[in-house]
């Protein structure tokens, strides 16, 4: 055998004697296990030591069964209740090794003492006290094997050190009683320490397992955490407008309910706003979105400025923002809110490539004036803005009664539409063109007329803005359509009919190839047909509106822009799309005898169609003032009330029977 195998083999058996430090969470889990059984382990060595001196009284010396047990078992007491006190005591990696290292040492020194003892009590008294001399040091050591089997140097060391005299004393005996007593008790220590081994084997492994246990449940709560943040952060991003870095649409939602409860039950005020920039899409339009992205950011940041602890500020899509204003709220406060947000979004912006401004209009609702629920409070709010942008742009409007009636009545015409067989209720009239030159009718304007059985007469301003909102203007559309050129079939040549689309019906290519279909199936030259649309159809999408336009210009149609001067659309857009007229709105001719900026932007107008090659209809013409003054600008086409009110579609049949009679005779 080598020498480098013996130096192995003496470190391994080496190693068998020594508190291991390899494994921290072992050595704390040792330590934990073995002070629950130190109490134990004096008290069996104190109650044996008491026990075997009582049977030795006498016999042996005062010193043997007197003053060394007494002193001893004194020492074993006061070990125990040490133990006892501090066995909750937390320790640290390092404190529990230091301890079971000095109980290492102890535990040699005790077996050594109790051994040397119980030998040096052997000689003394009959057999029977010497087998209880062999008695005690068995029943000892199989004892402290049990007590120290979670500190296996201590236990290996106790077994070494107390069965290997004894083995040795009792095979010195020459008695085979008592050599068969000490063959006997090795045998079973060897067992016990069998035993001992394959405990401690299976401590450690369960150790191990715990701590890999711990490890991966660490690992997974650190994994929950983890994903717990990355939950945090895209509820956060869900919430939040990734441009502008504002609050989003549901991020307002949410708390306008969470806010609207507060005040419910707290009989507090609550303020919902919102927010629309006038003259956002032309910069789109104009500059591209980039541009417009800027604009919105700026404004963003400028409503940001104005936020605080009461006011909150959030982009619910496009160019709207909303705002929540929480209480102590008045009506005056509110509309100072509102100017100053109107203030700030007015200050002009730089782009980069130049300057642009725009507006806002903003509308606001307040809790518990108005509102039963967050949502109708928003609602009501929105409503507001529809009205500040209808007649007060670039201003503040706060929901009333007078538009709290509106909405209500609004809602009962839609509960009506929805419930209504249009087939049957819905009906034409028409209102004559006239050539200023020849006062003669040259076409009709088909206008839409709905009676309901529930309400009665609807006006088309009431009916047709909710039909474009609840999505039955389509088909509203083609039905008016189809009646509108039957109707016109039975005028003379030459005489047209100008119809009116609306902004959903040039959305997309398919629904004006429908319109398209209807007109070719009608035998009605398209030709004589001349289709209205509005500024807000084409700014609605440039693109897609010019598209659906050069359908119907395809078949021949012309396309008239009405209402002209009362939107925003951009000249530039004007000239690109293929137009036939321009219609120009009845609110400048009114008076316009008495009101010379009336009279310079009809010239203007008049000037622009010139330029383009495109034939102008005047409308709402009342009085002959107002007529000889169209007349004097050079107007060809005009209609309105002077002439005619709209009339039932055989009555147009009227105006055809004297070919040769003058309107203005009539």
């Amino acid at each position: 055998m080598s020498r480098d195998t013996l130096r192995t083999g003496f470190e391994r058996a080496f190693a068998l004697f020594t508190v291991p430090n390899d494994n921290p969470e072992l050595t704390l889990a040792q330590f934990k296990a073995f002070s629950k059984q130190v109490p134990l382990l004096y008290f069996i060595l104190a109650t044996n030591m008491v026990s075997l001196s009582a049977t030795h009284q006498g016999i042996a010396p005062d010193y043997l069964v007197i003053y060394l047990p007494g002193f001893f078992t004194l020492i074993c007491t006061v070990r125990a209740i040490a133990w006892l006190t501090r066995r909750n005591v937390e320790q640290t990696p390092a404190q529990a090794y230091r301890k079971l290292r000095a109980t290492n040492v102890l535990a040699g020194i005790l077996a050594i003492y109790f051994t040397g003892w119980a030998l040096a009590l052997f000689p003394y008294g009959s057999a029977y006290q010497q087998a209880h001399v062999a008695f005690f040091m068995a029943i000892t050591v199989i004892g402290c094997i049990f007590c120290l089997m979670h500190l296996r140097s201590a236990a290996l060391l106790v077994t070494a050190l107390v069965n290997i005299p004894l083995f040795v004393a009792m095979c010195m005996s020459g008695e085979p009683t008592f050599i068969a007593t000490g063959v006997n008790v090795v045998l079973v220590s060897g067992a016990m320490v069998m035993i001992l081994l394959t405990h401690y084997s299976d401590f450690r492994q369960l150790n191990e397992s715990r701590q890999v246990l711990i490890t991966q449940q660490d690992a997974l709560h650190e994994q929950n955490r983890a994903m717990q943040v990355l939950s945090d952060e895209n509820l956060r991003l869900a919430n939040l407008d990734s441009l502008t870095l504002l609050a989003n649409r549901r991020s307002f939602f949410q708390m306008l309910e969470t806010e609207f409860a507060r005040a419910t039950s707290s009989n507090q005020t609550l303020a919902v706003g919102v927010i629309d920039l006038d003259g956002f899409k032309p910069v789109n339009d104009m500059f591209g979105h980039s541009a417009g992205d800027k604009v919105l950011i700026e404004v963003s940041n400028r409503l940001s400025q104005i936020a605080d602890e009461n006011l909150s500020v959030y982009r619910l899509g496009g160019d709207e923002f909303g705002l929540l204003v929480k209480g102590p709220i008045t009506e005056r406060h509110i509309q100072s809110l509102g100017l100053n947000v109107c203030d700030a979004i007015a200050q002009r912006i730089n782009i980069g490539s130049g300057i642009v401004q725009v507006t806002g209009s903003v509308g606001f609702a307040i809790y518990p004036d108005v509102g039963v629920t967050g949502l109708e409070l928003y609602e009501r709010a929105d409503y507001a803005l529809y009205n500040a942008k209808k007649h007060q742009r670039a201003g503040v409007v706060i929901f009333n009664a007078v538009q709290a009636n509106e909405l209500t009545r609004q809602k009962i015409v839609e509960e009506a539409l929805i419930a209504a067989d249009l087939a049957k209720e819905l009906s034409l009239v028409f209102q004559p063109i006239v050539c200023m030159t020849s006062r003669r009718c040259i076409g009709f304007e088909a206008l839409a007329r709905w009676e309901s059985p529930l309400i009665g007469q609807v006006s088309p301003a009431e009916f047709i803005p909710i039909a474009e909102h609840n999505g039955r203007i389509a088909m509203m559309t083609r039905l008016l359509l189809e009646r509108s050129l039957k109707v016109a079939k039975d005028w003379p040549p030459g005489v047209f009919l100008s119809f009116n689309l609306s902004p959903h019906d040039l959305t997309s290519s398919e629904s004006t190839l429908k319109i398209a279909a209807i007109v070719l199936a009608s035998d009605f030259d398209p030709r004589r047909i001349n289709f209205e649309i509005t500024e807000t159809a084409v700014m609605h999408d440039f693109e897609q509106a010019n598209a659906s336009i050069q359908i119907l210009r395809d078949l021949g149609s012309g396309i008239a822009l009405d209402d002209f001067g009362t939107g925003y659309s951009s000249l530039s857009h004007v000239h690109k799309l293929p137009l036939t007229k321009i219609k120009i709105d009845g609110s400048f001719v009114r008076d316009i005898h008495k009101h010379q900026s009336s009279f310079k932007i009809v010239k203007s107008v008049l000037a622009l169609c010139a330029e383009m090659d495109l034939k102008a209809i005047v409308e709402g013409v009342e009085t002959e003032e107002e007529l000889q003054i169209l007349e004097s600008l050079g107007v060809e086409a005009v209609q309105g009330f002077y002439f005619s009110r709209p009339q039932k579609a055989e009555e147009t049949l009227a105006w055809f029977a004297d070919r040769g009679r003058l309107l203005a005779a009539s």
